[in-house]
């Protein structure tokens, strides 16, 4: 028996795919997407029509708390991945970000108590645990808001953990490291590197090159997501979704350089350098919780990810705008 499922975020790079996946699994969808006066739905608009039509779209606002509740009015199970996301933007715009990640939060754990909701998904972020004071990181590891970005998902984080121990509303804490793939804006590393090379440009800007990452397939981080849902002892828990593999942004550049255009070279853009006490320089994740919870497991490796995201940028040049910095 499908379950009725709310995806908020659903417009974005990871909550498109999620929505896809649910789909495609025969869930009953409705995707929550960010109200404007265009009509438009994001990357929903982009999927394919079979997909589409199976969708129930509400526009709204996750900082408006009348919408959301709406919207989550008869959902068995929500998925809350709406927030604001990117570091840059949000050192000069802290207050969106409390005001998004925090509020809309709020709005979200308000009204699945309201409504009743079966199973809550609360999306977090490795950013929460700034660079590692032991590797790999588990969901023990201490939090350090090195960033308003990240220290606005401790917030909402730690807000989603009072709710189940006040209320004893069923939260999971969904905790993916960093996420890559098709759709995803050049606001993020990888498509950075690949819409620069794949423009042309011989010379790639970069912050810095030092810091490591884990990355997910975000088709992996999507079955993370619903692996998780399906799991009721993870009510209550806070749980990584990590690769267990970390490559530092100088030696995934060079990757990149050598498989799209070998006479590339980095060079170092100061605008694009975080404040030295802000830059997280190492993210290496454990999934051993996901894993002993779920059978989940990566089903893509890096170099198919890769290979995958070159791809869709290829064909989606258009979207991107190689020539600035996307903060």
């Amino acid at each position: 028996m499908s379950n009725t499922v709310l995806v908020t975020g659903a417009d974005g790079f990871i909550g498109s795919h999620l929505t896809e996946e649910l789909v495609r699994k025969g869930e009953k969808v409705k995707a929550f997407c960010y109200y404007n006066s265009f009509g438009t739905w994001g990357w929903i608009d982009t999927l394919p029509k079979e997909i589409k039509d199976e969708i129930e779209v509400f526009m709204g606002d996750i900082r408006d708390p009348n919408g959301v509740r709406t919207a989550m009015e008869g959902q068995d199970i929500v998925y809350h991945l709406a927030a604001l996301i990117a570091i840059p933007f949000s050192y000069h715009s802290p207050d969106s970000y409390v005001d998004t990640n925090i509020k809309g939060t709020l709005n979200v754990l308000n009204a699945a108590r309201q409504v009743n909701t079966k199973r809550l998904l609360i999306t977090s972020t490795s950013e929460v645990y700034g660079t590692a004071q032991y590797v790999p990181i588990d969901e023990h590891h201490p939090f350090q808001g090195q960033s308003p970005y990240s220290a606005t998902k401790i917030g909402a984080d730690r807000l989603a953990e009072s709710f189940y121990r006040s209320f004893n509303l069923p939260v999971t804490i969904v905790r993916p490291f960093n996420t890559y793939g098709p759709r995803q804006s050049a606001r993020a590393v990888i498509p950075t590197i690949i819409s620069q090379l794949l423009d042309g440009k011989t010379e790639i800007k970069l912050g810095s090159l030092t810091p490591t990452r884990d990355f997910n397939y975000v088709k992996d981080t999507a079955a993370g997501f619903m692996a998780i849902a399906a799991c009721e002892k993870a009510i209550g828990e806070e749980i990584n979704i990590a690769t267990e593999r970390e490559i530092s942004i100088g030696d995934l550049a060079s990757e990149l350089i050598r498989q799209i255009n070998p006479a590339a070279k980095i060079i170092c853009d100061e605008d694009r350098l975080r404040p030295e006490k802000s830059e997280v320089n190492r993210l290496l994740g454990s999934a051993q919780k996901l894993k002993s919870l779920t059978d989940w497991k990566p089903a893509f490796t890096f170099e198919e990810g890769l290979a995958e995201t070159v791809a869709w940028i290829r064909g989606n040049m258009n979207r991107y705008k190689s020539d600035i910095y996307n903060v």
